[in-house]
C-alpha cells in the first residue's frame, strides 16, 4: 500500500514514516504542498495524509486542487486545530477524515487502514480471508487451516494487495506501484521472485492452490473451483 505524507514537521514525519514503513506501508514524504500535488497528480495512492500549515500550497487549498483536478485519493489531514469549526473546514475541502496533533501511531493506523477498506469495499477493518487463508493485519499473522505463516513485510505487503483485490487479475505494473512504489521496469524480475516465494509459503503442502498466474496479464488470488 502506498501513502502521500505532506507534513512539515520533521519529527511528525520521522515517527509516521518509520511506523508505517514497518507496517509494509511505501510512503513517500514531502514537505510543501506543491511537491504534494505535484506527486498526487502523477502517482497512484491508497491514501494521503495532509498537514494543514504546509508551505508555499497549504493542506486545505492542497486538498482543493486535488479534487479539482479529479484526484480521489483518501484524504487523512493531520492539524493542530481541535476545534469544530477547524473540522468543518476540512470536511468542506473534502478530505475523508481529520486527526488532530498529537496523536497515537495505533489511532492513525486504524484510519488509515479503515479508508482503505472503505475504498476497497471490505468489511473486516484489521482481518482479511479468502477460504482457509487469513490476514491479522495489526497482529502482521497470516495463517492457512490454522497453520501460522512467517513472511517477510515485503511477501506480507505483496499478499494484502491481493487479497484486497480477490479475484481480480491485478498487473505486474499494479503491483510494483503499489508493492515496491517502482516505476515499471520489464526488465526486473522482482515481483517474479517474490511471488515464486510466496507461493511456496501459502501453497506448500495443500492440495487447493490460491494464486494463479494469468499468461501475459498478470496474476489473481481465488481459490480454484
Amino acid at each position: 500500500m502506498r501513502v502521500l505524507l505532506a507534513e512539515n514537521d520533521r519529527n511528525i514525519a520521522s515517527f509516521v514514516t518509520k511506523g508505517l514503513r514497518e507496517q509494509g506501508f511505501w510512503v513517500d514524504h514531502v514537505t510543501n504542498g506543491e511537491d504534494a500535488f505535484h506527486l498526487a497528480l502523477h502517482e497512484s495512492y491508497d491514501v494521503a495524509l495532509v498537514d494543514v500549515m504546509l508551505p508555499k500550497l497549504n493542506g486545505l487549498s492542497l486538498i482543493e486542487e486535488m479534487r479539482l483536478s479529479k484526484v480521489n485519493t483518501p484524504v487523512i489531514i493531520l492539524s493542530d486545530e481541535s476545534s469544530v469549526e477547524g473540522r468543518g473546514t476540512g470536511f468542506q475541502k473534502r478530505s475523508d477524515d481529520y486527526l488532530t496533533k498529537p496523536f497515537a501511531f495505533s489511532e492513525l493506523l486504524a484510519r488509515i487502514r479503515a479508508l482503505i477498506c472503505r475504498g476497497t469495499g471490505a468489511s473486516e477493518l484489521t482481518c482479511l480471508s479468502l477460504g482457509d487463508l487469513s490476514m491479522d493485519l495489526l497482529k502482521r499473522q497470516v495463517t492457512r487451516s490454522g497453520k501460522l505463516i512467517d513472511l517477510q513485510v515485503r511477501e506480507f505487503a505483496l499478499l494484502e494487495f491481493l487479497i484486497r483485490n480477490a479475484g481480480q487479475v491485478v498487473s505486474k505494473t499494479a503491483i510494483m506501484e503499489h508493492v515496491w512504489n517502482y516505476n515499471f521496469d520489464h526488465r526486473s524480475n522482482v515481483v517474479e521472485v517474490h511471488m515464486c516465494r510466496l507461493r511456496e509459503k501459502i501453497e506448500g503442502g495443500f492440495v487447493k492452490k490460491l494464486i494463479h498466474t494469468i499468461k501475459g496479464v498478470g496474476y489473481v488470488l481465488r481459490e480454484d473451483q
